[in-house]
């Protein structure tokens, strides 16, 4: 980054205690009021920048399961102020979930999708109708997701783009009424942070996918809740879903890549009932 006119630059990287850079860590810079001026997150090598005035700054680094570091840094005009390094230890009382089987909450469970339309506009959506198991293993490496999702109740709010999405140029929901999703492993990224590789069943074809997954930790409300955000990005072509209408310029009218996103709460077997709220 340039070195603005009106004051100078603060940069720094972020590592874990093994030494490895830890990307996507939080990053808040703060002044003298304790007023945030600054915030981004680190890149995939875990460095970070920011343009500020010239003054007294305080930088905050944060990341889940990892302690939050401070580290204080004065920027004086024109200058380029180098923090170094910042490391972020364990924190030890993120855990795994208590091992067990788990049910998926469908009521605060939400499995949407993104996809681009007409090289422009996104088109947001969701999957009404699913069920799905977590089985917590000890070590937690072990452990196997399943779900099941019912491809008729995908819903995008707009009635006529719903049922050509479940006609036969998208998901063929008569001859491929399923989608079903198998784990085949967990690896753990570093803190709450997680890759779990899977097997995606879609309109009659298997691929391999992988769910970049942060666990939100463990929670007791009508029985043990553990929750976790995952995402991935899926590829029409990979399932056969090769629907290519064009706009008059070549564009295509739906873009070929589809993010999916997964906001889960999953309730230990035994230990409550559902209750929506």
């Amino acid at each position: 980054m340039p070195i603005p006119l009106t004051g100078g630059l603060l940069s720094g990287q972020v590592r874990d205690a093994e030494g490895r850079p830890l990307p996507g860590a939080e990053i808040s810079v703060f002044d003298r009021s304790s007023r945030r001026v600054a915030h981004s997150d680190s890149d995939p090598f875990g460095f970070f920048a920011a343009a500020v005035v010239p003054g007294e700054y305080r930088v905050r680094a944060e990341a889940g399961g990892y302690q939050t570091v401070h580290e204080a840094v004065e920027v004086e005009w024109g200058k380029h102020a180098q923090i170094g390094q910042l490391t972020l230890q364990p924190d030890e009382t993120a855990q795994p979930p208590t091992p067990g089987i788990y049910d998926i909450d469908e009521d605060h469970t939400t499995i949407s999708f993104v996809a681009r339309h007409i090289a422009m506009s996104r088109v947001y959506g969701q999957f009404n109708v699913f069920q799905g198991q977590i089985q917590v293993a000890e070590p937690f490496e072990d452990s196997y997701v399943q779900v099941v999702i019912d491809a008729a109740s995908v819903d995008t709010n707009v009635e006529v783009r719903d049922n050509h999405l479940r006609s036969p140029d998208f998901l063929d929901v008569e001859r491929f009424p399923q989608i079903r999703f198998s784990s085949t492993r967990f690896s753990r990224r570093g803190g709450n942070r997680w890759v779990v590789d899977g097997e995606l069943t879609l309109h009659g074809l298997t691929s391999d996918v992988q769910l970049e997954t942060t666990f939100l930790g463990m929670q007791e409300w009508a029985g043990i809740r553990t929750g976790a955000v995952a995402t991935t990005e899926l590829h029409r072509e990979h399932f056969t879903l090769n629907w290519q209408q064009m706009l008059a310029r070549g564009l295509p009218v739906v873009g070929s890549t589809i993010d999916i996103r997964l906001d889960v709460q999953a309730i230990l077997k035994g230990s409550g009932t559902h209750r929506t709220q």
